[in-house]
């Protein structure tokens, strides 16, 4: 929906009327909380995630393949994908209220992060430290004990999507990300590159699902002449233009749009490089699969530590701009630009999961002003995205090199004039 309006005066603007609709709307509470999505196999609850063959707990990701793999029967299998087990790929359009499934819950920082399980092996009691690991193996028969029930401490999502990469593969491609920028590459970095560091890592994120309504108000020109006039040495360049007062509405759905779920990674310029993570996205989200805590065995973990409530401002944010680039189609006749003053969105619906993506990460701290650099590769796609520490001498000889050959051609111009 939209609406223009002729405004050669440029008044002072004062925001749009409100309908007796939208006063009626924003009179309304928050939609209430939808129905909560259980994610976890209450049958787990012991800890025990065992091969489906041969009961076998000496399970790891195969990640040639994406498959749990049985060390013990070599027997492969994959959990549910849960976009088809929870019905997550459906629905969107009718989402009312905030629904929010199990793994993705509020955060109680009070609960305490060690869990003690009973082994059914031997009967030993097994201590797994949720801050740090989500497995743990009986230290009398071996048995590998995993946390799957869902705690208030963001330590357990409610699906995983398993690493496709190998990390041979991920050190090939931090090693051709790297060598394509050695030349202004840091000494030091250079002799201490050792891409074989790299870390299989699995990073918290909030998958949304979203039904929204977005509106924008602001001001759109279009030019009717040009023209220039000289003024002393100078030529000037001047524009006549109708201004119009714009009214933008759009309806639209979002599918699986990522939030990051670490308070660390959503930081940007805290002395790191956090944003590369962003630039590896997107993930195929929808090949996630239920938790299974096998997938974790070889690689490290964060933990959740941002809650639904904490996140909405920012999927607001993301719906709002996801709305302006759907109008912005409608905007092609003001060829003088169009600024918006004023925007809104409501959420009709909205449907959180917790999810986590993997990624191989290699880190450098550089030791000059301890900023930590990383090349990050997207484990399902390949995509690789990172900083590299830089020798300032090198760019500023580099900058003088091509001042001193510009001016040399310049020179050169000049005697060819002459």
């Amino acid at each position: 929906m939209s609406h223009e309006s002729p405004d050669p005066q440029r008044p002072t603007f004062d925001g749009p009327p409100l309908s007796l609709e939208e006063e009626l709307a924003a009179a309304r509470a928050e939609p209430e909380a939808g129905p909560s999505i259980e994610t976890v196999n209450e049958s787990l609850k012991d800890g025990i995630n065992a091969c489906p063959k041969c009961g076998s707990t000496e399970v790891q990701l195969r990640g040639s393949t994406g498959m749990l793999m049985c060390l013990f029967c070599r027997n492969q299998w994959q959990e549910t994908r849960v976009e088809e087990e929870f019905g997550l790929g459906e629905g969107i359009d009718d989402l009312e209220g905030t629904v929010v499934a199990s793994g993705a819950g509020a955060i109680d920082a009070d609960v305490d992060a060690v869990r003690t399980f009973k082994c059914t092996g031997c009967g030993a009691e097994v201590v797994v430290d949720t801050d740090h690991a989500l497995n743990a193996r009986c230290h009398w028969c071996r048995h590998t004990l995993s946390v799957n029930e869902q705690i208030p401490n963001g330590a357990v999502p409610d699906a995983v999507l398993p690493f496709r990469l190998t990390k041979e593969e991920a050190v090939e491609r931090i090693r051709e990300f790297a060598s394509k920028r050695r030349l202004f590459a840091h000494g030091r970095f250079k002799r201490e590159f050792v891409p074989e560091n790299v870390l299989g890592v699995y990073l918290p994120y909030l998958v949304v699902d979203a039904r929204a309504e977005s509106q924008y108000w602001g001001e759109g020109q279009v030019q009717t002449r040009q023209w220039t006039e000289k003024q002393g040495d100078d030529s000037v360049t001047y524009y006549a233009a109708d201004v119009y007062q714009l009214d933008r509405r759009v309806s639209f759905t979002v599918d699986d749009l990522t939030l990051e779920g670490s308070s660390e990674r959503a930081a940007i310029g805290s002395g790191n490089t956090n944003n590369i993570i962003n630039a590896i996205l997107p993930f195929d989200t929808k090949n996630a699969v239920k938790w299974n805590a096998h997938y974790l065995v070889g690689f490290t973990s964060e933990r959740r530590d941002l809650d639904v409530e904490g996140l909405k401002p920012v999927l607001e944010d993301q719906l709002l701009s996801i709305g302006r680039s759907r109008v912005e189609q409608s905007l092609n006749r003001f060829d003088r630009g169009v600024r918006w003053e004023q925007e809104k969105v409501d959420v009709g619906g909205s449907r959180w999961v917790s999810m986590y993506l993997p990624v191989w990460l290699y880190s450098y701290q550089q030791e000059s002003n301890g900023m930590l650099h990383y090349i990050a590769v997207n484990a399902r796609t390949g995509e690789t995205m990172g900083s590299v520490p830089v020798s300032q001498p090198k760019l500023i000889l580099a900058a003088m090199t091509v001042g001193t050959f510009l001016e040399g051609i310049a020179g050169a111009i000049l005697v060819a004039m002459a």
